[in-house]
């Protein structure tokens, strides 16, 4: 991940110790190693691997018991690539325990999904959860079961502390990080950026100034995905991290201060330099209010010398919609660090958990083979996945641009900052059409009400934490 200034699970643990070495010594892996860009060509640029990433590993690093007959349901709200990838992982399993696997595709809020099928009778016996807050409801709720010995094991063996203990509600492990999000990362289109003279930031002053230099060559400069309200959480949390700093992070993360602090002030006038400028968003704020995310990154690698963006912001998972163009990571599109606001360049994470919801010997070594380095190298060697598992070869990753990210994320530690959103109750950081996501579309949409923005993120937050 970035230089992973990223935030521990438990509130009372100290946000300070050695924060800024670890950041500032993850940046410099992620800035040093982004800007060799890898050498381009084949398939491993686009994320394939020719399809052996398929094949039977025989025993591989982990032992799982024979479940023929055995069948099991896993939902997850991925979709296009990113869900073809995760199938693959799955027929693996399939192969190795002679389990039968369907993948249920899941709605966000994943955990109202769940909530109706579990009402309903018929939940899936594994679901992976995009949010820390997810995790937490689904124990809450009864719903979400213990990890079983086998897989604690995987992750007490694979994993760093501070990944266990994003998945413990009290202290005790219900959910195996599978995957990672390294958020702080800018693409860029090369050709466009050559065409332009740009050259790649380092501060938000400077990625102004180039957002303003590729305007001029005829482009506009930066794709956002304003569709999906969570792009734009993590915009304000990069920016809110950087120039607020880590100790006012965990707090506005844990709400121990409001939405109505200064510092919130400060973040959205700094995002409306550019969010309020309609030549530097490609469509303007209505049209990036109807792009996907999928799009945005998608139409700022296609269209030639003349995309519709120069720049998308996003994490390393970018790399799976840049496999479905015919860019290349490393020559046709390259990466680099969310530009510092502050002192220092923000690392912001997220992660994807796996939880068991029916339990039973079939749905338990699913969890221990996703805590295994089989399952994520498999995933690995297919482009646009990250991975917390530290037994992971980076060799696994298809090109130097993720080897270097996922080198960042390991060489981390225990210390990282997680996205603040996914940390919150999901009726505020986590729903579609409303709370965090629906204010900063808003936002968005009018940049210049700073002040109405703060208070109804202040009024929303209050009311779901206090839910």
């Amino acid at each position: 991940m970035r230089s992973i200034p990223q935030i521990r699970r438990s509130p009372d643990h100290s946000t300070r110790r050695s924060r800024r070495a670890v950041q500032a010594a993850a940046a410099a892996v992620v800035a040093g190693a982004l800007t060799l860009t890898a050498c381009g060509g084949g398939d491993d640029d686009k994320g394939g691997d020719g399809g052996k990433a398929t094949e039977s590993s025989g025993a591989g690093s982990v032992t799982l018991p024979k479940l023929d007959g055995a069948s099991l349901e896993v939902a997850a709200v991925w979709t296009g690539a990113e869900q073809a990838n995760f199938k693959k992982v799955l027929a693996e399993f399939e192969k190795r325990t002679g389990a039968k696997v369907t993948f249920v595709p899941a709605q966000d809020p994943i955990i109202n999904f769940l909530g109706s099928k579990i009402a309903g009778g018929a939940p899936p016996d594994v679901a992976l959860l995009p949010q820390v807050g997810a995790v937490k409801q689904a124990v809450d709720k009864g719903w979400a079961k213990p990890v079983g010995p086998d897989a604690q094991a995987q992750l007490t063996k694979n994993y760093a502390q501070g990944w266990q203990d994003l998945g413990k509600v009290d202290g005790k492990q219900y959910a195996v990080y599978y995957k990672a999000a390294n958020k702080s990362l800018v693409w860029y289109n090369t050709k466009v950026f050559e065409n332009a003279g740009a050259k790649e930031p380092k501060t938000w002053k400077e990625f102004l100034a180039t957002a303003h230099t590729v305007y001029d060559s005829g482009v506009t400069p930066v794709s956002v995905g304003g569709a999906d309200g969570w792009t734009l959480t993590d915009w304000f949390e990069n920016v809110y991290l950087s120039q607020a700093g880590p100790e006012k992070y965990d707090q506005l993360a844990q709400h121990k201060i409001k939405w109505t602090d200064p510092s919130v002030k400060d973040a959205l006038t700094t995002l409306a330099q550019l969010w309020g400028d309609k030549n530097l968003i490609a469509g303007g704020p209505d049209g990036a209010l109807q792009t996907e995310f999928p799009a945005s990154v998608t139409q700022t690698f296609t269209g030639g010398d003349q995309p519709k963006a120069g720049m998308v912001f996003e994490g390393d998972f970018v790399g799976v919609n840049i496999a479905e163009t015919k860019a290349k990571i490393g020559t046709d599109a390259k990466v680099f660090p969310f530009p510092a606001v502050g002192d220092k360049a923000p690392v912001v994470s997220g992660g994807d958990a796996a939880v068991v919801l029916k339990d039973s010997k079939a749905a338990q070594a699913l969890l221990t083979f996703l805590a295994s380095p089989d399952a994520a190298t498999i995933q690995a060697k297919l482009g646009g996945y990250l991975s917390p598992n530290k037994n992971v070869p980076e060799s696994a990753y298809p090109n130097a641009v993720q080897q270097a990210i996922a080198k960042a994320l390991i060489a981390a530690g225990d210390d990282f900052r997680f996205d603040m959103s996914d940390q919150a109750p999901q009726a505020f950081g986590g729903t579609p059409g409303k709370g965090e996501w629906k204010d900063l579309q808003d936002f968005l949409k009018n940049p210049k009400d700073v002040a109405g923005t703060q208070a109804k993120l202040e009024s929303d937050a209050a009311a779901a934490y206090k839910g």
